[in-house]
This record gives C-alpha cells, sequence and structure tokens, in this order.
C-alpha cells in the first residue's frame, strides 16, 4: 500500500505530481539538487493551489494541509522510506540511469520505482537496477493539476503488482489510466503528438501555412483542444525536440525526424511558454 511518496525533480512535471499526491493524501518528499530549484518548484504549487481556491475547488485549509504534507530536500537519501519514487528528471537517457542506480541502492525492497518519461522505454531504465520487475512509467501529462490522463507503461519485466500500485497511486490522485502493454519508445501518446507536430514543423518550415492556421486546422477540424505547435509551446519546444529525437533514435522512422527549424529553435533559446517565445511570441 502506498503511503509515503517521493518524487526526484522538482521541475514544472514533478511540482505539479507532488501537488496533486499532497493535496489527495499522501506525504511527499519532493527533491531536486539545488535549494533554488526548490524554490521555485514550491513556489509554483503555492500558486497553483492558490488558483483553485480562486475556484472554489479547494479551501485555504485544504492547501495549508497540502503544503504540510511536502517536504523538499536536495538528499536524494531521502527517498528511502517511499512506497513509491516518481522519477521525474531531465529527458536524456543517461540522467535517467544515474537516478535509478541510486534509488536501487537507497529506496526499500519493496518499494515501486516509477518514471514520468514521455519517451524513453521503461525496459531501459530499468535495465540499471537489480529490480527491473519493481519499475514502471508514470506518464502523467501537463499541467498535471489539470490534465487528467496518467499513461501507464508496462516495461519487459514489469510485474503485475507494480503496474497495480502504480494505477491505484495515479487514480486516487484523481486521474484516468490507460495502460502501455509494450514500451516502444514514445509509447501512445507521444508518438501520437509527435508525428501530428513534426509535420506541423515541416508544413511550418516550408511556408505552407503558418503556425496560426495549421494550429487552427487541428481544432476545428480535428477538434483538438489544442493545435500541435501550441501544444510543444506548452510542453517546451526542446522536450519536444528530445522526446522526438528518442523516438527517432529507437526506430529510424522519419515520421519522427526533428526538422531544422526545431532544432534551430531550441539553439535559439525559443522554448515555447517558459522562454516568452515558441512557435508565438508570449508576454
Amino acid at each position: 500500500m502506498v503511503q509515503q511518496v517521493a518524487v526526484i525533480g522538482a521541475g514544472l512535471m514533478g511540482a505539479g505530481i507532488a501537488q496533486v499526491a499532497a493535496v489527495a493524501g499522501y506525504d511527499v518528499v519532493l527533491r531536486d539538487v539545488t535549494p533554488e530549484a526548490l524554490a521555485r518548484g514550491r513556489a509554483g504549487i503555492e500558486a497553483s493551489l492558490a488558483k483553485f481556491v480562486e475556484k472554489g475547488r479547494l479551501s485555504a485549509g485544504d492547501v495549508d494541509i497540502a503544503l504540510d504534507r511536502i517536504t523538499t530536500t536536495t538528499e536524494l537519501d531521502a527517498a528511502a522510506g517511499a512506497d513509491l519514487v516518481v522519477e521525474a528528471v531531465f529527458e536524456k537517457i543517461e540522467v535517467k540511469h544515474e537516478v535509478f542506480r541510486e534509488l536501487d541502492r537507497i529506496c526499500k525492497d519493496d518499494a515501486v520505482l516509477a518514471s514520468n518519461t514521455s519517451a524513453i522505454p521503461i525496459t531501459s531504465i530499468a535495465s540499471v537496477t537489480a529490480r527491473p520487475e519493481s519499475v514502471v512509467g508514470t506518464h502523467f501529462f501537463s499541467p498535471v493539476p489539470l490534465m487528467r490522463l496518467c499513461e501507464l507503461v508496462r516495461g519487459y519485466k514489469t510485474s503485475d503488482a507494480a503496474l497495480q500500485a502504480a494505477r491505484t497511486f495515479a487514480e486516487g490522485v484523481g486521474k484516468s489510466v490507460v495502460v502501455v502493454n509494450r514500451d516502444v519508445a514514445g509509447f501512445v501518446t507521444t508518438r501520437l503528438i509527435s508525428a501530428l507536430a513534426m509535420e506541423a514543423v515541416r508544413l511550418l518550415e516550408s511556408g505552407v501555412a503558418s503556425a496560426e492556421d495549421i494550429d487552427a486546422a487541428c481544432r476545428l477540424g480535428f477538434g483538438h483542444a489544442m493545435g500541435p505547435l501550441e501544444t510543444s509551446d506548452l510542453t517546451g519546444v526542446d522536450i519536444m525536440l528530445n522526446a522526438t529525437s528518442n523516438i527517432y533514435a529507437d526506430t529510424q522512422c522519419e515520421t519522427f525526424a526533428p526538422p531544422e527549424l526545431l532544432r534551430r529553435m531550441v539553439a535559439a533559446g525559443d522554448l515555447g511558454r517558459k522562454s516568452g517565445r515558441g512557435f508565438y511570441p508570449y508576454s
């Protein structure tokens, strides 16, 4: 039974996962490498919870209780007592391997080790541990407090018990779950959005249509809540580049080959909403 949760990484995703876990009644350890990163993560959680109070979805008392459940730390050893650990660090296999080697050493034997990766196969992440049966993918969506989906991903050796523990946790924090039974790079959701987004970038790059019209076509023609270029700006253009690069490296399918425009935007620092400019300008 999951009672204590550790979240590794206090960025947008990690802070969001910590927030929904605390609101749902879990004790949460939120870890990042610097006090500054933790302060930003904590401030983001407080701002997000304040919006829920404004909308009448939480009371001020609920917020105080949730915040009291979150402990921040720079020490990875603080995850030692967690029943479930959710890794939400940078989307690079080398970075995730480093974290999972340490979690394998630190965490108790029956802990479930989860990754919030959007594209990297869970089997590869689990390969550096001595407990691959305990490793599972829990792919949440941004912004975590608002998005309803969690994509659960079974690695080659993920046990039924680990998958069920992850499902219970995800549903317990209010998410609907889909299960990916074979962890191909990109799983289901990232493969679909990457294929659409890369073609949208190619259409923009070649002058076929403007960003506004490409996104409008998807919203109005397909009923999407957001167009693929808007979605890339929200997610982070760099995150989209990393995700589709991981899929391309695994599949060598040209559908997922990142267009030059995407690479140039990342090199120039046009990363979307978080940098003030991506496919659109933001104030």
